[in-house]
């Protein structure tokens, strides 16, 4: 039985259609996320993918849903893509309950092998590869940076959620270093924005508190930044997004050079290879940005050699 194609496809008949899922753990208001998937998709053009052309991108936004990513992630899966870009742990977990099969290619993952993702980081060996964010070192620079910036800051909390397998890694290597700095770091396991608010109050009472957030808390990212500010509550941040909305500073990878690496991943998964022959990659730039009208609205004097060392400076 014949398929009653459109006009525009039929004229493309020549080239095969290959079929790319993305399945994302932001909203699709989010300017961010518009971003940074818009740097995927045009380095896939640049790769000679353009969608509607001899690619379609199925797109699906998960908003901060566990239960819609579920739903997502099981629609994508039936739609038999060639290759899915999962955004963060939170969409590649429930992506894997799915399939074993379809290839997936992740990015904004803190630790593909604790969570299962991969069987090794040079050899994953599934059907997964992709990006890592960052090392668990980084929890312990997020930290030193707090206490560069706010010296007084005594009591930290560090606002993780509990579905993110590299939460204990990174507040494992705060607590190591906490007592060399005189501080006390604590996990706040983040599960709604009551937990968030509850938080940053107890965090607040002391006048000596200071706020650590990962990158998985972006769903929550105006409400965080707006009650760190009202609570004057020094904040570091992984995510430029958080300072460029208004929070104080942040350390953290180039996110949308990992989503222009992806695509590369999936060109070369595209054209025949491997996720399981594909080795994870770590992140290689890097990122100190450090909002200077915050500073100034919670009394801070950022140090000369802080600023010396920032990659933005937002004033």
């Amino acid at each position: 039985m014949g398929v009653a194609w459109p006009l525009a496809a039929r004229a493309q008949q020549g080239e095969h259609m290959r079929r790319i899922g993305v399945l994302t753990w932001l909203a699709s208001n989010d300017p961010v996320e518009q971003t940074r998937v818009l740097a995927f998709t045009q380095a896939l053009a640049q790769l000679g993918w353009t969608d509607g052309r001899n690619v379609r991108i199925d797109l699906r936004w998960g908003a901060g849903d566990p239960e819609r990513i579920r739903r997502y992630a099981a629609e994508l899966v039936a739609l038999a893509p060639d290759v899915i870009l999962a955004v963060t742990s939170s969409a590649t977990g429930p992506l894997l309950q799915v399939t074993r099969a379809v290839p997936i290619v992740f990015v904004q993952v803190g630790e593909p092998v604790g969570a299962g993702f991969v069987e090794t980081l040079a050899r994953p060996g599934g059907n997964a590869t992709g990006f890592m964010l960052f090392e668990y070192s980084i929890g312990a620079k997020w930290l030193e940076l707090l206490k560069e910036i706010a010296p007084g800051v005594k009591q930290v909390g560090y606002a993780q959620s509990l579905s993110i397998a590299a939460g204990p890694g990174l507040f494992g290597a705060m607590q190591a270093l906490a007592p060399s700095l005189g501080v006390e770091v604590r996990p706040i396991n983040v599960r709604d924005a009551g937990d968030i608010e509850r938080a940053i109050i107890a965090l607040a009472r002391p006048a000596n508190g200071g706020l650590i957030v990962s990158g998985t808390e972006a769903v929550y990212r105006d409400l965080i930044i707006r009650l760190a500010a009202q609570y004057r509550l020094p904040a570091v941040y992984s995510g430029r997004d958080f300072v460029i909305g208004g929070g104080l500073m942040s350390f953290d990878p180039d996110r949308v050079d990992q989503y222009r690496r992806a695509a590369a991943y999936v060109d070369r998964i595209l054209k025949g290879e491997k996720p399981a022959d594909l080795p994870v990659q770590a992140s290689t730039k890097y990122e100190l940005v450090i909002n200077l009208k915050t500073a100034k609205a919670l009394g801070i004097d950022v140090p000369p050699s802080l600023l010396a060392r920032a990659n933005e400076v937002i004033e």
